[in-house]
């Protein structure tokens, strides 16, 4: 319900919002409660690391996808190349030993380059979606979730937590508005959840550090941090020049 609600927002408002939205950590954020009653809060708290690691990832990906659609690429080239940008990455930085507040920071510094190398591409024009979209959507995350959360065990926390940043909704939204709208609405999408990752790097900060000294109340301290971070984003992302 969370994914078809971002979903909506998102053609409310426009490519780049939608993108900002999927930020918040509609997937990964249940995963990592759901690996925190099933594991433990260490492992939980280990697989928020791996997601702040994911945030290096993402950023990776999203910057090679929109390089390649602009570049005229096919997109499924683009999400090859993202994807293998992604993979690279997630694995390099995996096993890093880094407190989570110095990550946190490298990621900011990542994120703020990223945005610079994903310029807003201009105008987009805008289009019917067909009516599976949103139901397609919906259940891909799902299985998502409970693909990863099934094999936690088996992937350990680290692993368990980067895999959950996969930019599956992400991708799903860039896929659609570039076959249907062109490769602007696409990089728009990504150029937005740039903007959005600071609210999720966020979530998986405050998860990190307080996760085995809290316990459950965490998760609230790390939702009021994710959406405090996204308030000043969207101000920031408004106050740029839009073409919707």
């Amino acid at each position: 319900m969370l994914i078809a609600t971002a979903s909506l927002a998102g053609r409310r408002w426009g490519h780049a919002i939608s993108g900002w939205l999927v930020g918040i950590p509609f997937t990964s954020g249940p995963i990592t409660l759901f690996l925190f009653l099933e594991h433990g809060a260490s492992f939980a708290a280990n697989a928020a690391l791996g997601s702040l690691v994911g945030v290096l990832a993402t950023a990776a990906f999203a910057v090679e996808f929109s390089a390649v659609a602009k570049r005229g690429g096919r997109v499924i080239l683009s999400f090859v190349a993202g994807l293998i940008a992604f993979g690279l990455i997630g694995a390099a930085a995996q096993d890093i030993a880094i407190a989570p507040l110095p990550l946190y920071a490298i990621c900011a510094v990542v994120l703020l380059v990223a945005i610079r190398l994903v310029p807003d591409p201009g105008a987009t024009v805008s289009v019917a979606l067909p009516r599976w979209d949103l139901p397609a959507r919906m259940i891909l995350a799902t299985v998502l979730v409970l693909a990863i959360t099934g094999g936690a065990s088996a992937l350990g926390p680290r692993l368990s937590g980067l895999l959950a940043t996969i930019p599956l909704y992400a991708s799903i939204l860039a896929g659609f508005g570039f076959q249907l709208v062109g490769p602007a609405a696409a990089i728009r999408v990504w150029r937005g959840l740039l903007f959005g990752l600071f609210g999720f790097g966020a979530f998986y900060l405050v998860l990190a550090a307080s996760l085995e000294s809290l316990g459950l109340p965490a998760f609230a301290l790390a939702i009021a941090a994710a959406l405090v971070m996204q308030a000043v984003t969207l101000r920031v992302l408004q106050r740029r020049p839009q073409s919707e």
